[in-house]
């Protein structure tokens, strides 16, 4: 019995400092484990009190009285699967007759005290079927992004998710994108994390910077163009407006409209041409959206209208033609002038890290998520990255990208310089930037044995 103790004592004081210093582990070791025994010895007694069960059905009353048995009780959703996972738990339910998902999520909070879990979320997958995650410690507060990850064309992983899962950034579905955050609220660190993702990958890097280029010229080796003032920022729009309607001819000229080709093949955007006629992709990423539509005199206005058109021009017309716009901002109001609430309308991904006021948030998820709002506001000052992230769809959560230093993304943007594609359209605007220096010698010589 003395050695049991010893040993009992031990195992229990490794899982709690596991679970204070290591939570990740702790989950893999302990906690799962645990969690799940909860949960399943938990579940029909916690459902009921959340008000998840329904009346059981007539025929089963009628046969209880018939057999003179004891009435039935309320029934809670079916577990499908409970599968665990990394973070957490997934539990997949087959909700009842007269049950609806909604009921499911409003109760997400009190699932979470009385499974004594860290999150709980849910969402429906289809009609009956709703799938609740469960988190088993704060996944946002130390970001480990997994191993594997589903990359795919034109999708990167940029982020985790509160409920564990990843937040990828997939351009082929969510075209364009507006990032708000204050300054120190860790925008610039998501912004990296998305330039080390596309680095790999296929896809001409085209940056305006008009913070003289202190964000984005580090990188400038995986960058096709870039721009460091407004005025260079106009010619670079301009130009790539020009490379668009050029995609758009070569479209036509390939559209292959005839009797006996099927309507799956006639080529409607650049992802239906052959593989040897498409053009290169091309992601826009704008720093600082507010030094493109502030001006302060006449000249200046004229340059600012013919930029937003330029960009407003970009956001209609350039998924088709394998362009998108990835804007970042402290600010993106009306009060930046006319035709920013137009571009504003075309960015369908919204991403918004700390703000400094209501307002601000507003401009982001106002218009589509305003549940979305209070959780902006809501992010504290100490805890940069965090960010909340919706589409149109009107959904939205939680996410964080890892902390990626600029030497990191320097370094990746290094490796993968010789992907950088030469469009001819933008050569004027290609940065001019030192070769990579050869690979370090030892300077050291073996001395020559002596006799």
């Amino acid at each position: 019995m003395t050695w049991f103790t010893v040993a009992l004592v031990l195992v229990v004081a490794a899982a709690g400092l596991l679970r204070w210093r290591r939570p990740a582990w702790y989950w893999l070791t302990f906690g799962v484990t645990l969690a799940s025994l909860r949960v399943l010895v938990r579940y029909a007694s916690v459902m009921d009190a959340c008000g998840l069960t329904v009346p059981p059905a007539r025929w089963r009353l009628a046969l209880a009285r018939m057999a003179n048995r004891e009435v039935p009780q309320s029934r809670p959703p079916r577990i499908l699967r409970i599968r665990p996972t990394r973070t957490g738990l997934v539990l997949r339910l087959g909700l009842r007759p007269g049950q609806d998902a909604f009921d499911v999520a409003a109760s997400a909070d009190r699932l979470r005290h009385s499974f004594a879990l860290y999150g709980v979320t849910s969402r429906e997958l289809r009609s009956g079927v709703v799938e609740v995650r469960m988190t088993g410690y704060d996944v946002l507060r130390r970001v480990q992004m997994p191993a594997k990850t589903d990359a795919r064309p034109m999708r990167v992983p940029v982020a985790l998710r509160e409920d564990g899962s990843v937040h990828y950034r997939d351009y082929r579905t969510v075209p364009h994108g507006l990032t708000l955050g204050a300054t120190e609220s860790g925008k610039s660190v998501y912004q990296r994390n998305l330039v080390a993702g596309l680095a790999s990958l296929d896809v001409a890097l085209v940056g305006i910077d008009c913070k003289q280029g202190v964000e984005l010229f580090p990188l400038a080796r995986r960058f096709s163009a870039l721009a460091d003032n407004p005025d260079t920022a106009l010619a670079l729009l301009e130009a790539l407006v020009t490379h668009m309607e050029d995609v758009y001819q070569l479209i036509r000229a390939n559209q292959r409209i005839t009797v006996n080709v099927p309507d799956a093949e006639i080529a409607a955007d650049i992802w239906d041409l052959p593989d040897d006629l498409r053009p290169v992709p091309v992601v826009v990423l704008v720093d600082e959206v507010a030094e493109l539509a502030l001006f302060a005199s006449k000249d200046d206005e004229k340059r600012r209208d013919r930029i937003i058109t330029a960009l407003v021009r970009l956001a209609q017309l350039g998924r088709a033609a394998g362009i998108y716009l990835e804007i970042c901002g402290q600010r993106f109001g009306s009060e930046l002038g006319k035709g920013i609430t137009m571009l504003r309308a075309q960015l369908t991904g919204r991403t918004a890290h700390r703000v400094n006021d209501e307002s601000s948030a507003n401009m982001a998820f106002g218009d589509i998520a305003p549940d979305a709002v209070l959780a902006a506001i809501q992010i504290p000052t100490d805890t940069p990255g965090i960010a909340v992230t919706g589409d149109a769809s009107g959904g939205w959560s939680r996410i964080r990208a890892p902390h990626t230093s600029l030497r990191e993304a320097v370094n990746i943007c290094n490796k993968h310089a010789e992907r950088t594609p030469e469009l001819p359209a933008l050569a004027a605007f290609r940065p001019a930037v030192a070769p990579l220096p050869p690979a370090r010698v030892p300077l050291s010589k073996t001395a020559p044995a002596t006799a």
